[in-house]
C-alpha cells in the first residue's frame, strides 16, 4: 500500500505510531508548519513530524494547499490518503488525487457529532458511548460514506478529554490497521450516512468555559444535582483548552467590609459525590495550581 498521512496534533500522532508499528507506514506525512509554543514562544515541530523523522519518513509542511503542493503530493503516486486531525481544510481537487480516495478518521460515531469538537461535545452531552469512524472524505464536513466504525463505552462518564482523546486515537489506529488491507483490495464498500441523524459541534471559546459563582455554589451545595453534573462535565470536557473558570470576589482590605475585586479562578479537577460537586484542584489568577482540601 502506498499512501500519504495528513495529520498534525497528538491525536494524529498516536494513529501514525500505530500505522508505522503495523509494518505499513505512509510514504509521506503532511502536517502543519512548525509553530511557536508556550509563553517563551519556542518554535516547535508538530508531534506527527517528530514521529515521521524518527522513522525516516518525509514530512511536508505546506502553509497553503495550493497547486504547487497538489503537484508535489501527486508525485508520490499514492493509492489513497488518510486524514486524521490535520487542522486544515483540504481542497476537493487534492482529496481526489489518489485513485482510491481519501479516508478520514473521525473521533465520533458518525453521523453524530460532526465538526470541530466531537470529543468535548460527547463529554458535555453526558454520552455513555462514543467511538471512531472511518469514512471517505468529500467536499462536505464529515459527510462521506462510512467504511468502518468502532465503539467505546463511557459507562462511568469518565475519562476527561485528554485521556478520552488518547483512547479514541488508539482505537482509530487499530481500526485503520484492521480495515486498510480490505479497503486496498476493494473488499469494503462505503455506506451512506443517515442525514436525519446528523448532529454538529462547534469550536469552543473561553466564554464557553465560564461557570457563574451562583451556578458553582448550587453545584457544590448538594441542592442541585443537575447543576453538579453540568459543571462536572464542563470541567472534564473543556480542560486544558479553552479551560473552565469562575470569578471570585476578593476584598481589597480584609480588615474592612469593602467590595474588593474579582479574580479569575480556573477549575481544573472535580468529582461528583452524593450529587454534590467536589472541587479537587483549582488555580487562582497569578498563582499555581493547588489541591482543594
Amino acid at each position: 500500500m502506498n499512501y500519504a498521512f495528513f495529520g498534525t496534533p497528538d491525536f494524529a500522532a498516536i494513529i501514525l505510531k500505530r500505522l508505522i508499528a503495523s509494518g505499513d507506514p505512509p510514504s509521506v506525512v503532511v502536517c502543519n508548519p512548525d509553530r511557536p509554543v508556550g509563553r517563551k514562544k519556542i518554535i516547535t515541530s508538530p508531534p506527527t513530524k517528530t514521529i515521521a523523522q524518527k522513522s525516516d519518513i518525509l514530512a511536508l509542511q505546506p502553509e497553503q494547499l495550493d497547486r504547487a503542493f497538489g503537484a508535489r503530493i501527486a508525485s508520490f503516486n499514492c493509492d489513497f490518503f488518510i486524514v486524521a486531525a490535520y487542522a486544515k481544510i483540504i481542497p476537493a481537487e487534492i482529496l481526489q488525487i489518489p485513485p482510491l480516495g481519501t479516508i478520514g478518521v473521525h473521533p465520533s460515531l458518525l453521523p453524530k457529532y460532526r465538526g470541530a469538537s466531537p470529543i468535548q461535545s460527547v463529554i458535555l452531552a453526558g454520552e455513555r458511548e462514543t467511538g471512531v469512524t472511518l469514512y471517505l472524505l468529500d467536499e462536505k464536513m464529515d459527510h462521506g460514506p462510512i467504511l468502518a466504525s468502532a465503539k467505546l463505552k463511557r459507562e462511568s462518564g469518565r475519562p476527561a478529554y485528554e485521556e478520552l482523546q488518547k483512547e479514541l486515537a488508539e482505537l482509530g489506529g487499530n481500526l485503520l490497521v484492521a480495515t486498510l488491507p480490505m479497503f486496498f483490495k476493494d473488499l469494503i464498500k462505503g455506506r451512506p450516512q443517515n442525514e436525519a441523524e446528523a448532529t454538529y459541534t462547534k469550536k469552543f471559546t473561553t466564554e464557553d468555559g465560564f461557570v457563574s459563582e451562583a451556578d458553582l455554589k448550587n453545584a457544590r451545595s448538594g441542592n442541585d444535582p443537575k447543576q453538579a453534573a453540568v459543571v462536572d462535565r464542563k470541567i472534564l470536557a473543556l480542560n486544558p483548552e479553552p479551560g473552565v473558570w469562575t470569578l471570585r470576589q476578593v476584598p481589597l482590605d480584609k480588615t474592612r467590609d469593602t467590595q474588593g475585586k474579582q479574580i479569575r479562578v480556573k477549575l481544573l479537577e472535580a468529582v461528583v459525590r452524593d450529587e454534590r460537586l467536589v472541587l479537587k484542584k483549582i488555580q487562582e489568577e497569578g498563582g499555581r495550581a493547588k489541591l482543594v482540601s
